[in-house]
């Protein structure tokens, strides 16, 4: 509960002061009569604040979780819990950065009124809705009395996203089984066999080559890893032409993070200096609805560092940005990335036509449309 007085009401208040001792000490009977004019309305402003109403108001979204476009819609019951009737109020209702006010009328002990709004969603955010506020004050806007009801709720408009099914097929496969470089004496995929050393694990002795050479020999194996696939976004915006093209590079990590959850493999996403949670779709794409460009945001000079630091076992990794950085710039970014890492960089272009152009594991792909990116994937792979 806060009262609050505004500049015209202070203003109203201090020329009230002065007209009555002005008039008093001059004797000038209009500036008195005018100054205690003045005082009158301001004590009849804060007459109209006292009083003190007893309401259940409910806050409620048909939908926490909506996608770019689609409706949301929500719902405020105000009921008068109070033995005798209401006074008519305003009810004040902030939604994101603006604010709606709706007429409260009258209401009798036990009546409820119902007000049914609609929420813009032609743009990714996460909208705050809330907290209801119930405002009392004078019709000139001299004093006021804000009471809350609610709690604020948080809307998430996620972002676009294409189907990838069957599109990712072969770039986020399950790498399991699949053999690196890396040697290793105790894991399941057989690579060669060398003189055993004292402290080797019999088990491992190959009896046969021991037999047939005379001397013990034991077998060495090709560690296997089961995959995991690195997001990794820049937020800096010297890196993107527009927004909508900040929107796209958002929407496609969005598309593959999701894709690679359904397929229940391991994911991490790296967006600004931290992480987006990867748990769940859902949360995921909660968190991508607040993804924001900052200043001195990581740009995608800094990403193949990002997936060296924070994601060093990622077989796959997938560098979006957008249309700013040259060809040399994305190939000096992707050049951090851990070697034997399958990279591809998705350069976000809006408008512009496919483009992938591969050299060993580093591919370089120029998205134009949302819809592009399962024929870039599939250009990717081939």
């Amino acid at each position: 509960m806060a009262l609050r007085v505004s500049g015209a009401g202070w203003a109203a208040a201090v020329a009230a002061v002065v007209g009555l001792v002005l008039g008093r000490v001059l004797g000038w009977l209009e500036l008195a009569v005018g100054g205690a004019a003045l005082a009158g309305l301001v004590v009849v402003a804060l007459l109209m604040t006292v009083g003190r109403e007893r309401f259940a108001v409910e806050l409620d979204l048909a939908d926490r979780r909506v996608r770019v476009g689609e409706r949301a819609v929500g719902r405020l019951a105000v009921r008068n819990v109070a033995r005798r009737r209401s006074l008519p109020a305003r009810i004040e209702l902030p939604v994101g950065a603006g604010a709606a006010d709706l007429a409260l009328p009258s209401l009798g002990p036990g009546v409820e009124h119902d007000d049914i709004f609609a929420i813009p969603t032609s743009r990714r955010a996460v909208v705050v809705v809330g907290p209801v506020r119930s405002v009392r004050g004078d019709p000139l806007g001299l004093a006021r009395r804000r009471v809350r009801w609610t709690e604020p709720v948080e809307l998430y408009v996620h972002p676009e996203l294409v189907s990838l099914a069957g599109a990712s097929a072969g770039l986020l496969r399950d790498l399991e089984g699949q053999s690196t470089r890396d040697l290793s004496d105790s894991d399941l995929s057989f690579h060669a066999l060398r003189d055993y050393v004292a402290g080797d694990d019999r088990r491992y002795i190959h009896w046969r080559t021991t037999a047939r050479r005379g001397a013990l020999m034991v077998k060495q194996f090709e560690d296997t890893r089961r995959t995991q696939t690195a997001l990794a976004l820049s937020t800096d915006p010297r890196d993107y032409a527009d927004d909508d093209e900040f929107e796209l590079a958002v929407s496609t990590v969005a598309s593959l993070g999701v894709q690679t959850l359904r397929e229940e493999r391991d994911l991490a996403v790296l967006v600004g200096a931290g992480r987006l949670r990867v748990e769940t779709p859902p949360l995921l794409l909660d968190d991508c609805a607040g993804v924001q460009l900052t200043i001195g945001g990581t740009g995608m000079s800094a990403l193949g560092r990002r997936v060296a630091r924070d994601a060093p076992e990622a077989s796959v990794a997938v560098l979006v940005t957008g249309s700013v950085p040259s060809a040399g710039d994305l190939r000096a970014g992707a050049r951090h990335v851990p070697v034997g890492t399958r990279t591809v960089v998705m350069r976000c272009t809006a408008g512009e036509e496919v483009q992938v152009r591969t050299q060993g594991s580093l591919s370089l792909a120029t998205l134009g449309t949302l819809d592009d990116l399962p024929r870039v994937l599939r250009r990717v792979v081939s």
